[in-house]
């Protein structure tokens, strides 16, 4: 044989080689991204000035495939990011994911780029204010319609799709009258077999599953997250405590934690610092808390509107250790991404009514924490920091959206073997 052939059929021999490492390592982990029309994704990106009641002007925090602007022209890690982005943001990270599938009965999971929470706003501010019980039909009608073979070979039990909002933003009961806020894709019996990955889950509803709000930081390579992780572990944390957020209700309004926090703050101003984040402001620059995160020892992360906060995401990338009011503000809502049972090793909880009816001291309950397993909390912490934090492009290291991948992709295999 000649020498061209021999290489010929080396270079035959490693590429079949190559194949069959690939098949081995897709195997179980094998997803298809169903092909929308523009409607359900583009079309709503070219919209995104047209809800000026909820944002000033969604478009900047789309740009860079959802990341955001940048925080200043020089900027590689840092972006003005909002969750409303997350949609696009895992949408993208998907399309670069190595284990596509061009055939959907041959996926092990569908995901649709569907972008749900931006679709809903039409329902919410838009010309269709009161069908919001209609959302999510037109997808349904679509998927059983076109390529039905993809839907009917499990019901549905085999799709995903990121809807970034708080799940009760899409459970508006479907007999609501007159409607109350938000949409009721959550409750359509159409989509009770999906998966959704949402920013805060309901405990009691199987097919959803929290994952992180996005942060403002996004280290394009390993080594800038690690010189960032090395700032925070760094940093000197001069203050014991801080809270970044809006208003706690007017003057008329009752005793609740966060008025209790503001209240503790102005009295011992030397122990806390409070950031006022009304109106978006932090959002849009993120320098103003997270300068005061790396000064902080711990970061207060009471309850809003509903009981999670993008703020503690910043406070663990950040290396400021979070302090909870109630369990279900992270403990019960990110196990892929922070296991529950860990916890302990990196955040504090005060149950609210010890603080708002008991009197208990936030800021003495933290001073009472020894040194030594402040300094171990904290090291767990920026251990952590790197699954919750969302990569523009995938690295070696698992980010939040290679760990949600995986969930996924477990939770879908227990039901269809349930099925079987």
């Amino acid at each position: 044989m000649s020498s061209g052939g021999a290489i010929l059929l080396f270079l035959l021999a490693a590429a079949a080689t190559a194949a069959t490492g690939q098949a081995e390592l897709c195997d179980g982990r094998r997803i298809h991204i169903r092909r929308l029309p523009a409607r359900f994704n583009d079309d709503l990106l070219l919209n995104c000035s047209a809800y000026t009641p909820l944002y000033d002007d969604l478009c900047p925090y789309l740009a860079n495939d959802g990341l955001g602007e940048k925080t200043f022209d020089h900027s590689v890690s840092w972006y003005r990011s909002d969750s409303a982005a997350l949609e696009p943001l895992f949408h993208r990270r998907l399309l670069d994911y190595p284990c596509l599938e061009p055939n959907p009965l041959a996926a092990d999971a569908i995901f649709l780029p569907y972008y749900a929470s931006l679709d809903a706003l039409r329902y919410l501010y838009g010309p269709e204010i009161n069908s919001s019980a209609d959302h999510g039909l037109d997808l349904f009608e679509f998927l059983t319609e076109d390529s039905p073979r993809i839907w009917d070979r499990r019901r549905g039990h085999d799709h995903f799709l990121v809807m970034a909002g708080p799940a009760w933003d899409f459970s508006q009961s479907l007999e609501a009258d007159p409607p109350v806020w938000g949409t009721s894709f959550l409750q359509l019996p159409e989509f009770f077999n999906v998966t959704a990955l949402v920013l805060e889950s309901r405990r009691w509803a199987w097919q959803e599953q929290a994952v992180p709000y996005l942060t403002s930081f996004h280290p394009p390579s390993q080594a800038r997250l690690e010189a960032w992780l090395g700032r925070a572990r760094r940093a000197r944390r001069r203050r014991l405590m801080m809270f970044a957020g809006g208003a706690a209700g007017g003057p008329g309004s009752p005793p609740n934690i966060r008025r209790s926090i503001r209240a503790e703050c102005e009295n011992r101003s030397e122990l806390c610092e409070l950031v006022d984040c009304a109106g978006g402001v932090c959002a849009r620059e993120p320098v103003r808390y997270v300068r005061p995160m790396l000064r902080s020892v711990f970061c207060l992360q009471p309850p809003g509107q509903t009981p999670t906060r993008r703020s503690t995401f910043d406070a663990i990338v950040a290396g400021c250790i979070p302090v909870f009011f109630q369990e279900d503000s992270a403990q019960t809502q990110y196990a892929w991404h922070l296991p529950e049972e860990e916890f302990p090793q990196f955040s504090v909880l005060i149950p609210k009514e010890d603080v708002v009816a008991g009197g208990i001291s936030i800021a003495e309950t933290l001073l009472a924490v020894p040194q030594a397993e402040i300094r171990r909390m904290r090291e767990k912490l920026l251990q952590l920091a790197p699954r919750v934090v969302y990569r523009p492009r995938r690295s070696a290291a698992k980010d939040a959206v290679d760990l949600a991948i995986e969930g996924v992709l477990a939770k879908i295999a227990r039901r269809v073997e349930f099925l079987v």
